[in-house]
């Protein structure tokens, strides 16, 4: 009986070893230059974010005086562990360069080729030669207002909506006192005196967060939309009794003769449709206001044009109009932290994932809010616009 070997001929030959490779994270070195927008008074990070951010091993260069229209401070920032800049320049030329509102030309010119720029996209105020100067640089450019998430929804957009909505109600409050022109009316609903009527045009979130704030105050409110669905999950999620409505001119006429206050918020896809005549806006109340928060996207009401934050109101047929297009930047504290709070956990994912390249390849909302890929332009909706060649994004990042 011969003796078997306990070990084969190709155990006994040299092995590979199996290796774990650890993914390797990327550090980030971040720009936060100050707003030079007209009235823009938000900014992008927290000094908390920046606290989070630098706990984590990355950098950020944060311009002087970039808080303080949010009332964040030199110190708070310096403490959170950025670097404070007296040179614009120097912000400007970090990887990454956060921004609220989109960078001007000669801003565009600061930046370093190949870097990373997010900011808003506020397509309908671009030109053509912004996209060129971003194409010319090889800018990678990520517009916060077009990143969708998991569940479909625009994480920042929506939360900038909620600011807006709450706020609209507010304003008009403001606007119905005497000493502001109105009515004199209370926004709200006392013992013995018939509640503040209230018409709001739209059901999405801006809709939704003005309709909860008039009925929370105790407020007669009428929604106007023509998508049942969205008024159907407005009466689930408003606590209160409210009249929802398809938009049919003469029943919208007759609830905007008797309300008090009437809130615009209905987009269109590329602008908002003018659903109040010049004619009913005639037939309102004396010291009646409308806050018009579509003005944006061109406003839902006739008579509409912009206005701004020094002089946010006009009056016309004796009724007061609010058209100013940057509500969340009056509450820029809320709104800032409410931004900073989104933009934290994508950047800390994007460093997770070794750096931008990897973390487009796999965060599938990173390349829906993209439209320049080191300068390729890799949005449709901006190509069509401006009559601009177009790459597929998911054909650019294998």
């Amino acid at each position: 009986m011969g003796s078997i070997s306990p070990f084969t001929k190709e155990q006994l030959m040299p092995q590979p070893e199996m290796l774990e490779i650890k993914k390797q994270k990327g550090e980030l070195f971040i720009g936060l230059p100050k707003e030079t927008h007209f009235e823009e008074k938000r900014i992008s990070l927290t000094p908390d974010a920046v606290s989070a951010l630098v706990a984590h091993g990355h950098r950020i260069v944060v311009e002087t005086g970039a808080g303080e229209g949010a009332n964040y401070s030199d110190k708070e920032y310096s403490d959170a562990g950025a670097k404070i800049s007296y040179d614009v320049k120097e912000a400007f030329a970090c990887n990454i360069v956060l921004k609220v509102e989109p960078p001007s030309l000669e801003e565009i010119k600061m930046m370093n080729p190949q870097a990373v720029l997010i900011s808003a996209l506020q397509l309908k105020t671009q030109n053509k030669k912004y996209f060129e100067a971003l194409a010319k640089k090889r800018i990678t450019a990520i517009a916060f207002d077009y990143i969708k998430d998991e569940h479909g929804s625009y994480p920042i957009l929506k939360s900038l909506s909620e600011v807006a909505g709450i706020a609209s109600m507010h304003i008009a409050a403001e606007l119905m006192t005497a000493p502001n022109g109105g009515n004199g009316l209370l926004l709200g609903n006392i013992g013995g005196v018939p509640p503040t009527d209230v018409v709001i045009l739209g059901a999405g979130t801006v809709g939704e967060f003005a309709a909860k704030t008039a009925t929370g105050l105790g407020a007669r409110v009428k929604v106007f939309d023509n998508s049942i669905t969205k008024l159907r999950n407005l009466q689930a999620c408003v606590k209160a009794p409210i009249y929802t409505s398809t938009v049919q001119p003469k029943t919208l006429a007759k609830a905007l003769m008797r309300c008090d206050v009437a809130i615009g918020a209905i987009r269109g896809k590329d602008r908002s449709p003018v659903i109040v005549t010049e004619g009913m806006i005639e037939q309102m109340k004396e010291g009646a206001v409308i806050v018009d928060v579509s003005i944006d996207r061109g406003g839902c009401f006739e008579t509409s044009k912009v206005t701004t934050h020094s002089q946010p109101t006009f009056t016309e047929h004796g009724v007061i109009h609010y058209c100013v297009p940057n509500i969340p930047s009056r509450y820029s504290r809320t709104a800032s932290v409410s931004i900073s709070n989104i933009f934290t956990p994508y950047l800390l994912d994007i460093a997770e994932e070794g750096g931008f390249e990897n973390a487009a390849r796999f965060d599938k909302s990173l390349r829906n809010g993209m439209y320049f890929y080191h300068g390729i332009l890799t949005n449709k909706t901006v190509a069509d616009w401006f009559d601009l060649p177009y790459r597929d994004i998911n054909l650019l990042i294998i």
